[in-house]
């Protein structure tokens, strides 16, 4: 048997110690691959679909390799100590340590080989299926055909192949300071007793109190600026909480007697205070990727939301045309074209008009707008909004009912230039007109006495089967769109905003799964790294008695804080920094966020009652 040969054996010796790496692995290399088959596919860089998208993927690709090397390394580390009895009998039996650095650098070279032709062999089915449904996932208008991706092989291959090359070398450094009598003991050398700061848990606490705080109580451009040291903050009091706090928190309750001597408190606690101060970064690293998996992905979702609902709630009417001053002939002739394209294809429609009059003031440089009253009042009636009754001269003042304005404006009264005074008697926000300025609302008999300087015309068309019209409305927004008018469809309009957020969407949800599976496989890590001392310590508290529903009952219950702290914390850390967001945007992204952070909890739940059947049966065997 050659040397190469007795590596391969050991890894498939080792296949079930290797089978959580080299499916995570894989499955980097298949995300990786995706994303390459969608960069260089002919439709995305030749112009079909914007050219930008392909850059946003091979954006993604870079972060997900980035990821994929300081992944792989500690997942690769993290297997090597579960076998270093194994490489001390080996070295003691004869071996160097050229000869065992050479073994590892095959083993992780070969393994590293079969999960690239592995990710990338998943990758062209998951493409296949996702390039047949990409017409939804992208919002585009045609779905993209599938094709022989070489290139995307090509570079899959060559940078994991770099990749698992450099890590291997990395994992020969890590073998290089052990002596033969640390790898002969491997794990069963008695452990120091955790120790924690009592300054340092406050520091922690203190840290991720003042970075919630700032980031809870900041609004408007405040919030980007606090985005900086706030996160800092989060992250460094996040390490001193599961370095130190929980370290100290677990010290504390052993110190309550009566707690601690209650049923099996006692061989739960004393074992926990380890397993928290050995996994330590590991839950912070799951931590953090957790909270950037959530916040970005319920950011995506609640923005996308957030604009559509703009859209909708702000555009009552299909189409909208606005003709500036100065175009008045043009504008007979495109409104012609709209009301001949909706009879043409068979649409019912309700056309209303509208023309803001703008005015110079008295004693300033600054404008008014006015709108006659009979045409505010047929648009409000249109779309379900009260009418608004005057009297003589009164007046009202109308602010565009925009999601995204701060504050409404004050009640204020407007000395024009010929001594005409239009003082308000109300205020109210609406939609029925799309001016994006506040302006005042008079009769027909006082507009006919104002001194308009110029005036914008809007025709509107109501049109029930809106949601049919987005053909006709791309057709009319490339044909109408001029330097003296501006045309706008909702339809048309929605499906560009869908189309963006879901090519968004498809990159953030990829690298936010890749983030999830990737914090849950850490865990699984460090689970199945500490098994086979786990398997002789409970054997042995069985031999004084310990039941197997008891047995079960500290398994169950260390599993679920090992899986569940660092979740809850991101899922904390998460639900402020998306508050954070909606008070920078004056918009509530609480609904559709917490359904994709329920969604992810729901997901960590099924993936531990998995994993909490599978360690039971391995422990107890």
């Amino acid at each position: 048997m050659t040397f190469r040969q007795f590596a391969f054996n050991n890894v498939l010796r080792n296949k079930r110690t290797y089978a959580a790496y080299f499916l995570s692995s894989a499955f980097s290399v298949m995300a990786f691959f995706v994303y390459a088959v969608f960069a260089f596919h002919p439709d995305m860089s030749g112009g079909s679909v914007n050219g930008k998208v392909s850059v946003a993927m091979h954006f993604a690709e870079s972060l997900i390799y980035t990821f994929s090397f300081f992944f792989v390394l500690y997942s690769m580390s993290a297997f090597l100590k579960t076998r270093k009895k194994e490489f001390g009998l080996m070295v003691m039996l004869g071996m160097s340590n050229g000869q065992l650095r050479w073994m590892v650098f095959l083993e992780n070279v070969l393994i590293g080989f079969g999960a690239t032709v592995a990710g990338i062999g998943l990758g062209l089915v998951m493409a296949k299926l996702m390039l047949l449904s990409a017409e939804n996932l992208l919002g585009l208008d045609e779905s993209l055909p599938f094709y022989w991706p070489l290139e995307a092989i090509g570079l899959t291959f060559a940078a994991f192949l770099v990749l698992f090359v450099v890590i291997s070398m990395f994992t020969v450094a890590i073998l290089r300071g052990n002596k033969l009598i640390d790898l002969i003991k491997g794990s069963s050398m008695p452990k120091k007793e955790p120790k924690s700061s009592r300054l340092l848990s406050l520091f922690a606490v203190l840290l991720l109190g003042a970075g919630y705080a700032i980031a809870l109580l900041v609004k408007g451009i405040a919030v980007f600026v606090a985005m900086i040291p706030v996160t800092l903050m989060v992250i460094v009091g996040t390490y001193f909480l599961f370095t130190q706090l929980s370290v100290y928190v677990i010290r504390r309750s052993r110190d309550n007697r009566s707690f601690f001597w209650r049923k099996t408190n006692m061989l739960f606690l004393s074992d926990l205070a380890y397993r928290m101060k050995d996994n330590a970064r590991t839950f912070f690293m799951v931590a953090i990727l957790s909270t950037v998996a959530f916040s970005a992905i319920g950011s995506l979702v609640g923005f996308k939301e957030m604009n559509t609902n703009a859209i909708l709630s702000q555009n009552p009417f299909a189409f909208q045309y606005k003709q500036y001053a100065g175009g008045e002939e043009q504008a007979k002739k495109d409104v012609a074209i709209i009301e001949s394209s909706l009879k043409k294809e068979g649409f019912e429609y309700r056309k209303f008009t509208a023309e803001l009059a703008e005015m110079k003031m008295k004693d300033s440089n600054s404008l008014a707008y006015a709108v006659k009253a009979s045409e505010f009042n047929a648009a409000a009636e249109a779309i379900g909004e009260k009418p608004v009754a005057l009297k003589g001269d009164e007046t009202a003042m109308i602010y565009y009912d925009n999601s995204m304005r701060g504050e409404k404006p004050a009640l204020e009264t407007a000395v024009l230039a010929n001594g005409i005074e239009l003082k308000p008697a109300s205020m109210r926000s609406s939609s029925a007109l799309p001016l994006f300025t506040t302006y005042y609302l008079v009769s027909d008999k006082l507009y006919d006495r104002l001194d308009r300087d110029s005036a914008e015309t809007y025709s509107l068309f109501d049109v029930p089967d809106w949601k049919s019209t987005k053909a006709l409305g791309k057709e009319l927004d490339e044909k109408l769109d001029s330097e003296n008018s501006l045309f706008f469809s909702v339809a048309y309009e929605l499906a560009v905003v869908n189309q963006m957020f879901g090519i968004v969407l498809f990159i953030g949800l990829f690298i936010g799964a890749v983030f999830f599976v990737a914090s849950g496989s850490f865990l699984y890590f460090r689970l199945y790294a500490d098994l086979p001392d786990d398997r002789v310590k409970f054997k042995a508290i069985m031999k004084l008695g310990l039941t197997d529903r008891e047995l079960k009952s500290i398994v169950t219950r260390q599993l679920a804080i090992l899986f569940f702290v660092p979740i809850v914390v991101a899922f904390v850390h998460g639900v402020v920094a998306l508050t954070a967001m909606q008070n920078m945007f004056y918009q509530s992204l609480m609904t559709t966020s917490l359904s994709v952070l329920g969604t992810f909890m729901a997901i960590q739940l099924v993936y531990f009652l998995f994993i909490r059947a599978k360690y039971v049966k391995q422990v107890v065997a």
